[in-house]
């Protein structure tokens, strides 16, 4: 059976259940249920009708975008599932952002590699640093 991509923005339960398969970390029901419908594009991939994987498009719509929630159930990794939704984010993301955009992204456990292929740069000392803060 294939995997299905639509453009949705998954449930809950759902969105924190595949986040902790993956190995990314925990949100409450409280941030998700706030954050979820804030999304400005989300994709979750099915196999069999379950959901096995999601991703989203976060930010203001117009000078900032980020890419985020990157996740697929272990057991359906390393077959194309990360790869279909990065390229449906990135293909939204040309067809939608304005010129001038900036688009990022912040991998918990991923290969530079990897998004080196949908046209991501490493941001590097001294003319960029990443920074965060977990509340």
């Amino acid at each position: 059976m294939a995997y299905e991509l639509k453009e949705e923005i998954p449930d809950i339960d759902v969105y924190i259940a595949i986040r902790l398969a993956a190995g990314l970390s925990r949100k409450s029901v409280e941030a998700a249920s706030i954050g979820l419908p804030n999304s400005i594009y989300s994709v979750v991939v099915y196999f069999s009708g379950v959901a096995i994987g999601i991703g989203r498009v976060i930010g203001d719509g117009g000078c900032f975008f980020e890419i985020t929630d990157i996740a697929v159930r272990p057991e359906h990794q390393q077959q194309g599932v990360g790869r279909k939704i990065m390229q449906a984010l990135v293909d939204y993301l040309h067809a939608n952002a304005p010129a001038t955009a900036f688009v990022s992204l912040h991998a918990d456990h991923g290969t530079p590699e990897f998004y080196k292929k949908f046209g991501f740069s490493l941001a590097e000392l001294p003319k960029s640093a990443g920074m965060y803060m977990r509340i």
